[in-house]
């Protein structure tokens, strides 16, 4: 297409509301927290790496409600515990922190869960 007439549509679309970051970036971290049970981390580096604003990105995560947060992070905690079958005890507590800090939860949290589980 020519280039006026990409910012002509991309101005319309704007104006309409369906270019929307700030939409995007809050529905974003609420599916993939309700969804995935992602952690905050994890949010933040998908939502950089898509070029999302550091405005919108604080805006999205403020759509966490923070008793649901440390609610899921228990219930994914005790349920992968449940999963994992190491007798070894150092080794158990590795893979679940290794699990949890993958999904993207905060280091001081998970080592928290791991003390109080293991």
């Amino acid at each position: 297409m020519i280039p006026e007439a990409v910012d002509q549509i991309m101005t319309h679309l704007i104006q309409e509301n369906y270019l929307n970051e700030e939409r995007f970036a809050k529905s974003f971290a609420r599916g993939k927290f309700n969804i995935k049970k992602w952690g905050r981390n994890r949010i933040i580096n998908e939502l950089k790496f898509r070029q999302i604003s550091r405005y919108n990105i604080n805006s999205a995560l403020s759509e966490i409600n923070e008793q649901d947060y440390h609610t899921t992070l228990d219930e994914l905690a005790k349920k992968r515990l449940a999963q994992i079958s190491e007798s070894n005890i150092l080794k158990r507590r590795k893979k679940l922190a290794d699990y949890l800090l993958y999904r993207g939860w905060e280091s001081n949290l998970v080592y928290e869960k791991l003390r109080e589980l293991i």
